[in-house]
């Protein structure tokens, strides 16, 4: 990224927004290092500039309340991403309608009949082999 020296930064701000760039106008309030926003004074507000994006925003203060419009790039990202997500979405969608999800899709699904029957096979037999050294162990005779 072109390194821009800060007073140029605020001439090319206050130029891209109109603003007279003479030697009365207020120096940018420059955040300090580690911040992400930088702002400067504008005719009727502030332009926000994103250290980290380099996208840029006017904001004004109506009522107490701050406001920040996207400039035109960063809005036409936005719109990008959001058709991006709708058609993400309606395909997701249609995948879903179109039939049934293969057991091994489905993490949290009950068994099926054969699937549990052979679980309860693998149990039952378990069990019986248990049951059998038990009565091996507690016979008379018997020793491991």
């Amino acid at each position: 990224m072109m390194q821009i020296r800060r007073p140029f930064l605020a001439i090319i701000l206050a130029a891209a927004f109109g603003a007279p760039a003479a030697a009365d106008t207020p120096p940018p309030i420059i955040a300090p290092e580690g911040e992400r926003f930088t702002l400067t004074p504008a005719e009727g507000g502030y332009v926000r500039l994103n250290k980290e994006t380099g996208a840029l925003s006017y904001c004004s203060v109506k009522d107490g309340v701050t406001v920040c419009r996207l400039g035109a790039e960063e809005r036409a990202a936005f719109e990008a991403e959001i058709d991006r997500l709708r058609k993400e979405n309606a395909a997701l969608k249609a995948r879903a309608e179109a039939g049934p999800v293969p057991p091994a899709a489905r993490p949290n699904a009950t068994p099926s009949e054969e699937e549990f029957e052979r679980a309860l096979s693998f149990t039952e037999r378990f069990l019986r082999r248990i049951m059998r050294l038990f009565r091996e162990e507690s016979s008379p005779g018997g020793a491991l």
